[in-house]
C-alpha cells in the first residue's frame, strides 16, 4: 500500500475515530471466561513462550487475549504495507502475532484508555532513516516510510477477530510537539495529556520544553504547568496519578505537586527524597492498592531511581557505571504531603525496575539495570549504545502487608531469561501470570545474534507467580459492567471454589479490579488496583455467597473504562472477567447511593477456624475520602503556596 493510500485509509474512519472517543459505548459482552488457566505454567518462573515481532517499548492489553505491542520506527524483521512494522498484536493463547501499520513515529510516546474503551496513543518523533537519523522527508518515503509523530494521535478499538487497525490522522493530531508525554484518564473518562519535548535527547532542555498539558478529546488549547518549567533536565514523563479527591499528584525529578486541574492550581509539596524517579532515572512506581480497609486512600510507593543532580545529567561521563539507587520512598497525598521511608531498601539498586500489581495484593518488582539509566547514544563510555549496565536478572515480589524487613523477597523465584532493561515493558494478563517483553538501547534494530552486548529484544517471556499452578476459584455471577454506587450483587462459590475449609478461606475471599495500564518506560500509566467492599453467607452444603458493593460512589476511585474482576480466594485469583467501569462512554459519570450489604456468617457446622459469626462492614464504600481542595487544607495543605497557572 503506497503512502498515499495508507493516509486516505486513515483519512475515512477519522469521522468514526472521533465519535468512537466521544460517545461509543464498547461495553460488550465478553469472552467466556476460563474456570482454570489454559497456558502450562510453573509458579515462581520465567519461561520464554514466543516472540513480539518488535521490540516491546510501548505495550497494553487490549481484551482478554491481545496484547498490543508499539516499537519506534526501525528495521524491524516484520513488515506491514511494504516497510518494517513497529507495532503489532500479540495473541497471548496462540503467541502469534498480527503486524500492524502505524503511519507516523510512535518513539517514546505515551498512552491510555478511554473511558468508552478506545486507546490512546500520543506524540513521539520525527519521521527517520537507517540508524535513527532524520528522514530527508517528514510525510513518508523510504526506507520505513514513516511520518512524523510529534503531534500524532493514534487511536484503536482493541479486538479478537484481526480487523482492528490503528487509526492515525492529522485530522486529530494536537497542536504542540510531544516526546515522553504522560497520559492519565480522569473520573470522566477523557484523558489529560502532559508534558514532553519538541525533539528528545537523553534529558529536556529549556529550549524544546513543553510545559504544558492539554485533553483528549479536546477541551482547547494547552495550559501551562509550572512544575515542568522548574524541573528540568528531568522531567520527562512525568508521575502523575488521578488521586480519590479528584485531583492529580504529579512527581518529575526531585520536585511533586496536587495538581487541581479542574481549577488551574498546583499546590507544591517537599521534594521527594533520596533519588530522581522519573526519566532517565526511572524507578519502579505504583499506586499501591486501594482497599475497603484503607478507604481506598492512595498510597504511592517509588524505588530505585539515580540520585543524580540536576548538573550531572549530561554525557561527558561514564554514567553507565554509576551505582542505580536502592532507597523506596511513599507518600500518601490526600491524607498527608509528607514523604516517608519504606523502612527497607531494595537489596541491589535499580534503575528501570517495574512494579506490576498481581491480583493476591502482592507486587511483582522486574525489570532495570544495577548501574547507569536509561537511554542511548554514540558516547566511548557506553555499552554498546546502552547507558545503563549490569542487568538485574532476579525479580523481587513486594507484599505491602508483611512487617517491615520481609516485604522484599526473591524466595522461590527464578529469574529472567534475557535481560530486560531500557525499553523494555511488562504487563498483567487475566490468568494472574506477567507477559515481559523489550529491551532495545539501540537506535536502530540490532539482531540478537550480531554480538552485541545489549542488542535488540523481542523475545516474550511470562512470568508464573506462585498462585499460578493451584486450583483457581471458579465463581459464577460476574457482571460485565460495573457502576458507582447502586444495587449490590452476588456472587456464588462452590465448596471447590473455597480451596479448603469454609471457615478459613471463606473470610479471605476478596473482590479485585485491576486496570492494567499502559506501560512503558518502567511506568505502567493508569495501572490501578481497587477492592469492592464485600461480606460473605457460608451455606450447611459447603457453597458460598459473596455479597458485593459496586465501586465506591465516586468515579476518581477507578476512571471509567475496561478493567479486569478477580475473585481470590486464600491468596489464589480465579481467571479474570473483563468488565467495562462506568458507563461505557466519556462525560460525567451516574453516582448512586451505595447498598448496604449483610452481616458476614459461617454456620457453626462449618466454622473451623473461624469465630463462625461475623460481622460485615455493611457501608464502608460510604466511607470513600472525598476531599475536596478545602478538606485537603485540613489534611496538610494550609500554608502552601498555590501557583495560578498562566
Amino acid at each position: 500500500m503506497t503512502r498515499s493510500a495508507r493516509r486516505s485509509t486513515s483519512s475515512k474512519v477519522s469521522k468514526r475515530a472521533t465519535a468512537a472517543a466521544t460517545v461509543a459505548s464498547l461495553a460488550a459482552l465478553p469472552a467466556v471466561r476460563a474456570a482454570q488457566p489454559s497456558y502450562p505454567g510453573t509458579a515462581g518462573q520465567f519461561t520464554l513462550v514466543g516472540d513480539a515481532g518488535v521490540s516491546a517499548q510501548q505495550i497494553f492489553l487490549g481484551t482478554a487475549n491481545k496484547v498490543y505491542v508499539i516499537d519506534k520506527t526501525e528495521n524491524n524483521p516484520v513488515s506491514v504495507a511494504g516497510h518494517p512494522a513497529w507495532a503489532t498484536e500479540y495473541d497471548i493463547n496462540t503467541n502469534q502475532i498480527r503486524a500492524m501499520d502505524v503511519i507516523s513515529n510512535t518513539f517514546c510516546a505515551g498512552g491510555a484508555v478511554l473511558g468508552n474503551g478506545t486507546w490512546l496513543n500520543v506524540g513521539g518523533n520525527q519521521a527517520v532513516i537507517w540508524g535513527g537519523a532524520t528522514a530527508p522527508s517528514q510525510t513518508g518515503g523510504g526506507p520505513y516510510d514513516d511520518w512524523d509523530g510529534g503531534k500524532s494521535i493514534r487511536l484503536l478499538n482493541p479486538c479478537d477477530d484481526q480487523s482492528c487497525q490503528w487509526i492515525d490522522d492529522p485530522a486529530l493530531y494536537m497542536t504542540t510537539r510531544r516526546w515522553y508525554p504522560t497520559l492519565e484518564t480522569v473520573d470522566d473518562g477523557s484523558i489529560i495529556i502532559i508534558g514532553g519535548n519538541q525533539w528528545g535527547g537523553y534529558v529536556n532542555s529549556a529550549g524544546q520544553n513543553n510545559p504544558t498539558y492539554e485533553f483528549f478529546p479536546s477541551r482547547g488549547a494547552p495550559v501551562g504547568l509550572n512544575i515542568l518549567n522548574d524541573t528540568l533536565p528531568a522531567n520527562l514523563f512525568p508521575f502523575t496519578f488521578l488521586l480519590p479527591s479528584g485531583n492529580l499528584f504529579i512527581q518529575t525529578n526531585w520536585d511533586a505537586e496536587i495538581f487541581d486541574y479542574k481549577k488551574n492550581i498546583e499546590y507544591r509539596i517537599g521534594e521527594i527524597p533520596h533519588s530522581v524517579r522519573t526519566y532517565p532515572g526511572s524507578a519502579a512506581n505504583v499506586m499501591l492498592p486501594l482497599t475497603p480497609d484503607n478507604q481506598w486512600t492512595a498510597t504511592i510507593i517509588f524505588c530505585g531511581g539515580t540520585n543524580l543532580q540536576p548538573d550531572q545529567w549530561t554525557t561527558n561521563w561514564a554514567i553507565a557505571a554509576y551505582p542505580a539507587d536502592d532507597s523506596c520512598v511513599k507518600i500518601t497525598p490526600d491524607v498527608s504531603q509528607d514523604w516517608i521511608d519504606e523502612g527497607e531498601t531494595l537489596p541491589d539498586g535499580r534503575s528501570m525496575g517495574q512494579f506490576i500489581l498481581l491480583p493476591d495484593g502482592t507486587l511483582l518488582l522486574t525489570n532495570g539495570a544495577n548501574t547507569g539509566t536509561a537511554g542511548y547514544g554514540n558516547n566511548t563510555w557506553a555499552i554498546g549504545h546502552s547507558y545503563a549496565d549490569n542487568p538485574l536478572m532476579q525479580s523481587l515480589i513486594y507484599d505491602p502487608s508483611k512487617p517491615l524487613g520481609s516485604r522484599m523477597s526473591s524466595a522461590g523465584m527464578g529469574k529472567l531469561n534475557v535481560e530486560r532493561m531500557y525499553h523494555s515493558s511488562a504487563v498483567l494478563l487475566p490468568d494472574g501470570s506477567v507477559w515481559i517483553s523489550g529491551s532495545n538501547p539501540n537506535p536502530d534494530y540490532i539482531s540478537p545474534d550480531s554480538g552485541v552486548r545489549y542488542p535488540t529484544r523481542t523475545s516474550v517471556e511470562r512470568f508464573f507467580p506462585a498462585y499460578y499452578d493451584k486450583t483457581r476459584p471458579d465463581p459464577q455471577n460476574l457482571p460485565s459492567q460495573l457502576g458507582y454506587g447502586g444495587p449490590s450483587w452476588n456472587i456464588t462459590l462452590s465448596a471447590a471454589d473455597l480451596l479448603g475449609s469454609m471457615g478459613s478461606n471463606l473470610p479471605t475471599a476478596k473482590v479485585v479490579l485491576i486496570r492494567t495500564g499502559f506501560s512503558t518506560h518502567a511506568f505502567n500509566m493508569g495501572q490501578r488496583m481497587v477492592q469492592l467492599n464485600s461480606t460473605y453467607t457460608g451455606n450447611e452444603d459447603g457453597t458460598a455467597t459473596l455479597h458485593v458493593q459496586q465501586l465506591p460512589p465516586n468515579p476518581a476511585v477507578l476512571a471509567p473504562g475496561p478493567a479486569m474482576m478477580f475473585v481470590v480466594v486464600n491468596g489464589v485469583p480465579s481467571v479474570a472477567q473483563w468488565v467495562m467501569v462506568g458507563s461505557g462512554q466519556i462525560g460525567t459519570q451516574t453516582v448512586n447511593p451505595v447498598t448496604d450489604l449483610p452481616a458476614s456468617f459461617i454456620p457453626a457446622s462449618q466454622s473451623s477456624g473461624s469465630n463462625g459469626n461475623n460481622s460485615g462492614n455493611k457501608s464502608a464504600a460510604s466511607r470513600v475520602v472525598d476531599l475536596s481542595m478545602s478538606a485537603m487544607a485540613v489534611c496538610g495543605l494550609v500554608g502552601l503556596v498555590a501557583a495560578k497557572l498562566f
